[in-house]
C-alpha cells in the first residue's frame, strides 16, 4: 500500500460532479484518484487498480452498491468507505454488516470525508504491523491475549477478551451489533441476544475505568453497535 500522502483512491459513483468534486478536493490532499460510475466497472477497476481504499455509492446503475460490495469482499480487505444519499438506519446496517468501513451520507463535507480517509489508511497500517495494539495507557496484546491498563495487567473473563479484541482490533470502525455477536459468540446467538453486548460492555467499561458519560475506549452507536475510539491513542 501506498503512504497515506499518494494512497491511491478509486471512486465509483455515478454523480460525475461528486467525482469531479472528490477528484480536484483528493488530489489537492496529493491522493491518486481513479473513477468509475457504474458498479460492473468498479469490480473491475477494483482488481486492476489495486486500490489502497474504495469510496462507494450505493445508488449504482446496473449492479447495485451493495452487489459491488459482496463482489469486492470475496477477494479483497481493502477499506471501503460508503458514500451514498441514504440515510436510513437499515441501510447504514446493512452496509456495515455486508463488509463496509465506514458509511457517510449526502450532502457531506469534505473536511470529514478526507479525515474519514486518513482514519481508514491508519487503522490498516495499524494491523498489518503490529500485534500489540496500543491505545494511549491501554495496551492489548493479541499474542499473549493480555491487556494492560497503566501499566497494571487488566484481568477479563474470556468473552470479555474477545470482546474487546474485536473492537480494539477495528479501532476507528463502527462494529454493529451483529458483527459483535458474530464473532464473540459465533453462530450460536440470536437477534434478541444483544442485551447481552450491553452487559458485556458494562462489564468492560468497568475494568477499564471508564465513564461511559465521556468514553475514552468504548463509543456507543445509537441503534447500530459499538465504536473503539482512535482517539484513545
Amino acid at each position: 500500500m501506498n503512504g497515506p500522502l499518494g494512497a491511491r483512491i478509486l471512486v465509483i459513483d455515478d454523480e460525475p460532479q461528486i467525482r469531479k468534486l472528490l477528484k480536484v478536493t483528493l488530489q489537492a490532499h496529493q491522493f491518486e484518484l481513479h473513477e468509475c460510475g457504474d458498479g460492473e466497472e468498479g469490480v473491475i477497476q477494483a482488481s486492476i487498480v489495486h486500490p489502497d481504499l474504495i469510496i462507494l455509492d450505493l445508488g449504482l446503475p446496473g449492479m447495485s452498491g451493495m452487489e459491488v460490495l459482496r463482489r469486492i469482499r470475496e477477494w479483497s480487505q481493502v477499506p471501503i468507505i460508503v458514500l451514498t444519499a441514504k440515510d436510513q438506519e437499515g441501510d447504514k446496517i446493512a452496509a456495515l454488516d455486508g463488509g463496509a468501513d465506514d458509511y457517510v451520507t449526502k450532502p457531506f463535507g469534505m473536511g470529514e470525508l478526507v479525515a474519514r480517509i486518513r482514519v481508514a489508511l491508519r487503522h490498516v497500517a495499524k494491523t498489518t504491523d503490529e500485534p500489540i495494539l496500543r491505545f494511549g495507557s491501554l495496551t492489548v496484546d493479541l499474542a499473549q491475549r493480555q491487556v494492560e491498563l497503566e501499566g497494571t495487567l487488566v484481568k477479563l473473563t474470556p468473552t470479555e477478551y474477545e470482546m474487546l479484541k474485536v473492537l480494539a482490533s477495528n479501532a476507528g470502525k463502527i462494529i454493529t451489533q451483529r458483527q459483535l455477536l458474530q464473532q464473540v459468540w459465533g453462530g450460536h446467538h440470536h437477534e434478541s441476544d444483544s442485551h447481552y453486548l450491553r452487559v458485556y460492555v458494562g462489564h468492560l467499561r468497568k475494568k477499564l475505568n471508564e465513564d461511559p458519560t465521556n468514553p475514552r475506549y468504548i463509543q456507543t452507536e445509537p441503534g447500530i453497535g459499538y465504536r473503539f475510539l482512535l482517539s484513545a491513542e
